[in-house]
């Protein structure tokens, strides 16, 4: 059992190291995007990322409630992306309208 466990650690270390590399190249899309909706798949992709790096967290400690703090993440995340989805579709459409 200690080889399993030495096995999970060094991959889960891997898992963290690797995605918080991610992390940080999604970070720098964030504040580069050219466009607002490259910027909102950018946040997007590091609440992803953030949800996954809780979860290899508590494989790599052994503490559960990383993984109840990871899904109460990807539920105001993705509640979150989508209302700046809509508020880009509704400005795009006041915009439109504005140069008609």
């Amino acid at each position: 059992m200690g080889t399993e466990n030495l096995l999970v650690g060094t991959t889960a270390m891997i898992s963290l190291v690797l995605l918080t590399l991610a992390i940080l190249l999604a970070f720098v899309r964030l504040v580069m995007g050219p466009d607002p909706a490259d910027r909102i798949v950018a946040l997007d992709l590091i609440s992803v990322l953030m949800v996954s790096y809780l979860a290899a967290l508590s494989v790599y400690t052994e503490e559960r409630t990383f993984l109840d703090v990871a899904i109460a993440y990807a539920l105001i995340a993705f509640l979150g992306t989508v209302a700046l989805a809509r508020f880009r579709e509704r400005l795009a459409r006041r915009q439109d309208d504005e140069n008609k």
